[in-house]
């Protein structure tokens, strides 16, 4: 074997490697127990990805192995569409997760989260009825708000403990009401009623299998935590994607050295056998 197909050979294990953490990040956005799992159609275009750079990784490590000249071109033609689609994905998840960022409130290390400040296809989703009747359901029945409950000593924490916590997005505006209600605390997840002519504020139930699910605040947590998820996942797939682009090119040049050196051999072959004397009988 030359060592062009070692290098091909080579190339393809560690594309099969890079496979791994995209395949990874997919899985690990859609088994999230809190937030963005309860969006999981959106963690397939990466799951399917990274099965597929591994499915045909695997198809190029067996064409360089056994100088399979067919599964070398199909290694070539379908990882350059990957690539093109791993491309479209990042800046698609980039573009989707652009606006809306939590808004500080005074005296409180949490922030409060409002529907208003994000735009776009995303925020479309999550608003569209259908959808959200599934998320708001996703999230009640993870109990995150329930694991939110802490004590100290056996004894329940104090408002002003619980303002010093650092709530995460679908906390802060799914579990609470929004802090301009001007609701006073009780627990966790009770609180007794305030006027403000937020709509939300009405919306917020002590009830604990309702509190503030169907508010806007709510769904501003949920793509919240949907756009930090995704941008952890982004950065992991650009690096991935840099690395697979330069194995990829260097994989296509083996190849293409392949393809001449079996040229220039059967070339050469030929000549000799037209260049062979022929037998003179007398």
């Amino acid at each position: 074997m030359r060592k062009s197909n070692h290098l091909i050979g080579v190339v393809n294990f560690i594309t099969f490697l890079l496979s791994i953490p995209i395949l990874g990040g997919g899985i690990w956005l859609s088994s999230r127990a809190n937030n963005s799992d309860c969006l999981k159609f959106l963690q397939w275009p990466i799951i399917i990805i990274g099965a597929a750079i591994m499915v045909v990784s695997l198809a190029g490590f067996a064409g360089a192995c056994y100088r399979n000249t067919f599964l070398m071109w199909l290694y070539q033609f379908v990882m350059f569409f990957i690539v093109a689609a791993l491309v479209g994905f990042i800046i698609f998840a980039y573009a989707v997760t652009d606006k809306g960022s939590g808004r500080p409130v005074p005296n409180r290390a949490y922030k409060d989260y409002y529907l208003q400040d994000y735009s776009g296809w995303l925020e479309e989703r999550v608003t569209d009825q259908s959808y959200w009747s599934k998320i708001s359901s996703c999230i009640r029945d993870s109990k995150v708000c329930a694991k939110m409950r802490r004590t100290v000593d056996g004894v329940p924490e104090t408002a002003d403990m619980f303002y010093n916590r650092r709530l995460n997005p679908v906390e802060s505006g799914c579990c609470k009401p929004p802090t301009e209600c001007g609701f006073s605390y009780v627990n966790e997840t009770t609180w007794t009623a305030g006027v403000t002519a937020n709509p939300d504020c009405t919306k917020w139930s002590n009830d604990q299998e309702q509190l503030c699910y169907n508010c806007d605040s709510c769904k501003a947590g949920v793509l919240a935590s949907l756009k930090k998820s995704w941008r952890k996942v982004s950065v992991i797939n650009i690096v991935v994607l840099i690395i697979l682009v330069i194995f990829y090119v260097v994989g296509c040049a083996a190849f293409r050295n392949n393809r001449r050196i079996d040229n220039d051999e059967a070339y050469g072959e030929a000549r000799m056998t037209k260049a062979k004397p022929s037998l003179i009988h007398i």
